[in-house]
């Protein structure tokens, strides 16, 4: 979060444009849709573990390899780009290993209580990783990423330590052959269950066209008149909402009425959106930033814990990349999405227009997904290779 924070005020400081903020959530995503086939059946044939402590080097190598480049003084936005390619790679393996690995930590039952605990931990993230990025670039440019390179090691080590309670594959188990076939076992799986799909794709409509978080840089400069480290709080206000309602969440978890809430939290999600394209008040903008936040932190506690429960283990890893290409869509894509409508429309017209769509996909998916819409409960765990 401190390294996407600084690198969107970095390039919007070199360009002036919100196309090239789109362009850096396009170089970040298309990695995970391109590697798709290939990250989740590596996810599910080798330790989760050792493929996220891997996965956790490459990136920790981009964001040295950046720590050089910004040293130079930049003044072309392309080798960048290069960069945040090489860390979005790394970061397609890193994705379904490492979001596959709290139904491996704990008994499935007990997935519901750690999931918002799991998720406390980069909320908090997300409120301190902005404000440290903002506060150290205004000492250095480069400090954000050499802080960025020191946590991903950091991080590499932790994975290894992690301790799991599934029985962990043995390494290159599974089909002898790993062709096509069985890569794309993870889009065949979630297309055949209404609830997967439901679920995975309402985050890709509804994110991707509410990604105003991508033009915050344009918004903290044009419309709010604040310089780096008000940016940086206002990135920290996504964390806040989210933590606060995460907090809430490991409280007391949530235990009915799931696929309504989903919904309800998708559509007040567009709402926030909406207040913040509209705004010209910095207080009114990192209130919606929080509010909006908070809502997707009940969209991701309810998606976190129903994938992998309707999912059986030894298809996990696959169907997570699948839904990774998804969330990297809703979220990266979503970021060029809103850099081209800024462009074309003004950074008030892409937020604002966004939100309404955002609105309207919550709304589409309550009469189309009615499976989703009528959970009520979490699902029990599938077997390995057994229907939800």
């Amino acid at each position: 979060m401190a390294q996407a924070t600084i690198l969107g005020k970095q390039v919007f400081d070199l360009t002036g444009r919100e196309l090239d903020l789109g362009m850096l959530g396009l170089a970040e995503f298309a990695p995970a849709a391109v590697l798709v086939l290939v990250t989740g059946a590596v996810a599910d044939r080798f330790d989760r573990r050792r493929v996220s402590a891997a996965a956790a080097i490459g990136e920790a190598s981009m964001s040295a390899t950046l720590v050089w480049y910004i040293g130079t003084k930049p003044t072309a936005v392309g080798p960048i780009y290069l960069m945040v390619i090489g860390f979005g790679t790394a970061r397609a393996f890193l994705a379904p290993a490492e979001r596959a690995l709290p139904a491996d930590i704990v008994p499935p039952a007990r997935l519901p209580w750690l999931v918002p605990r799991f998720s406390g931990t980069w909320q908090a993230a997300i409120v301190a990783g902005p404000v440290l990025g903002g506060f150290l670039y205004t000492i250095d440019r480069r400090l954000p990423y050499v802080a960025v390179t020191v946590l991903l090691l950091i991080s590499a080590v932790a994975f290894l330590a992690i301790r799991v309670h599934a029985p962990q594959r043995v390494e290159g188990a599974g089909p002898a052959r790993a062709g096509l076939h069985d890569a794309l076992e993870g889009l065949r799986f979630v297309r055949q269950r209404p609830l997967l799909l439901g679920a995975i794709s309402l985050d890709l409509f509804a994110v991707l066209f509410g990604g105003a978080v991508a033009l915050l840089p344009a918004i903290a400069e044009q419309r709010l008149g604040v310089g780096a480290v008000g940016l940086g709080w206002l990135r920290a206000a996504v964390g806040i909402g989210a933590a606060a309602v995460t907090l809430g969440l490991a409280v007391r978890p949530m235990t009915r009425r799931v696929g309504r809430t989903l919904l309800f939290a998708v559509g007040a999600f567009g709402v926030g959106t909406i207040v913040l394209g509209l705004t010209r008040q910095y207080v009114v903008a990192f209130i919606a930033l929080a509010f909006l936040s908070g809502a997707d932190a009940i969209s991701v506690f309810i998606r976190a814990t129903l994938v992998p429960l309707a999912t059986p283990q030894d298809k996990r890893g696959r169907v997570l990349a699948v839904e990774n290409v998804f969330i990297g869509a809703s979220n990266e894509l979503g970021a060029f999405e809103s850099g081209v409508a800024g462009q074309l429309l003004g950074t008030t017209g892409a937020v604002v227009l966004g939100g309404a769509a955002t609105l309207a996909i919550a709304t589409g998916w309550w009469w189309w997904f009615p499976v989703l819409r009528n959970v009520d409960r979490f699902p029990q765990p599938s077997g390995a290779g057994s229907d939800p």
